[in-house]
């Protein structure tokens, strides 16, 4: 038996074991079509309550290999997706979509590079490991998410840039990567399966969960959620929270939050209304019981005021 592990491990049929940073939060695979599954990480910022397992992340079994969507928080975490996806097929990790280079979403990218997967990403990402912002990031959440995140952790960029939206076929199976951006990041990616009608949407889509915003072009980011609404998807992977077989309300649902933000923060930078007294009287009653009001709606806001001000949009 132990034989039989150590030839498993060789091969790359199962995770490098970690015994001092092993993952102990819940991590389940679950089917949302023939072919596609994700996994989904827990409500709120990362912590070390949930070991930074916040984000979803998604992998496409094929007849010639698998397909993954995002990376997850750290290499712990994607090993243990790893191993879930070894418990559904021996396919080799072929591909590895970044939805966009958030920590959250791509930390784990060295798990799958070891399987000699490729990484792919939007040409806007060029670049983005190894800025100032990148290396403070790292350093944050060495201190936030010890020992899963540690100086073992190296920050990878894709080996591969998509220029736009781009379109592929591997196994018999046929993918559409539709460029988002500039909406949560410059580089959003979202990746539709179409045999499935399965769309992983990154963060460009928050379910269950106020959206981190910050200072997006927020006006980009609607006509973003606006290409989604047009492909028709069956099903929906949000970058945070539940599927849902009910896309539209979805969209729809983060679009009028983005329209709500501009709208109310618009008015008071037009009408030159300090942010703080805005902000207090604004009526954030529809999210303020939603997960991650706390951390995100009043950043969301402030960024928003800001640009719009620079702007001098009112919408």
């Amino acid at each position: 038996m132990i034989r039989l592990l150590f030839t498993l491990l060789l091969l790359g049929l199962l995770p490098a074991a970690h015994a001092d940073n092993d993952i102990t939060v819940p991590m389940k695979a679950v089917r949302l079509g023939a072919h596609s599954y994700f996994v989904q990480g827990q409500p709120g910022a990362a912590s070390s309550e949930n070991q930074g397992f916040m984000s979803n992340a998604g992998f496409v079994v094929t007849r010639d290999g698998v397909v993954v969507f995002d990376a997850l928080a750290s290499p712990p975490l994607a090993e243990k997706l790893l191993g879930l996806i070894r418990t559904i097929t021996r396919q080799p990790i072929k591909r590895v979509i970044v939805s966009h280079y958030h920590a959250d979403h791509f930390y784990g990218l060295q798990v799958f590079k070891a399987q000699g997967a490729e990484i792919w990403a939007h040409r806007a990402a060029e670049g983005a490991t190894r800025t100032e912002e990148a290396a403070q990031r790292l350093a944050q959440r060495k201190e936030a998410l010890f020992p899963w995140v540690d100086d073992n952790t190296h920050l990878l960029e894709a080996d591969h840039f998509v220029d736009g939206d781009t379109d592929f076929e591997m196994g018999g199976l046929h993918f559409a990567l539709r460029h988002v951006g500039p909406a949560h990041t410059r580089e959003d990616l979202a990746m539709l399966v179409r045999e499935d009608g399965v769309l992983y949407a990154g963060d460009v889509v928050f379910r269950g969960r106020v959206p981190f915003v910050g200072d997006a072009d927020s006006r980009a980011w609607i006509a973003a959620l606006d290409k989604l609404i047009a492909v028709h998807p069956k099903v929906l992977v949000p970058g945070h929270g539940a599927p849902s077989r009910t896309p539209q309300a979805d969209l729809v649902f983060t679009r009028d939050y983005l329209r709500y933000l501009r709208t109310r923060m618009g008015e008071a930078a037009r009408n030159l209304v300090p942010f703080d007294e805005a902000y207090e009287k604004t009526d954030w009653s529809k999210y303020r019981a939603m997960p991650a009001f706390n951390e995100a709606n009043r950043v969301n806001a402030y960024n928003q005021y800001l640009r719009l001000e620079a702007e001098g949009i009112s919408e």
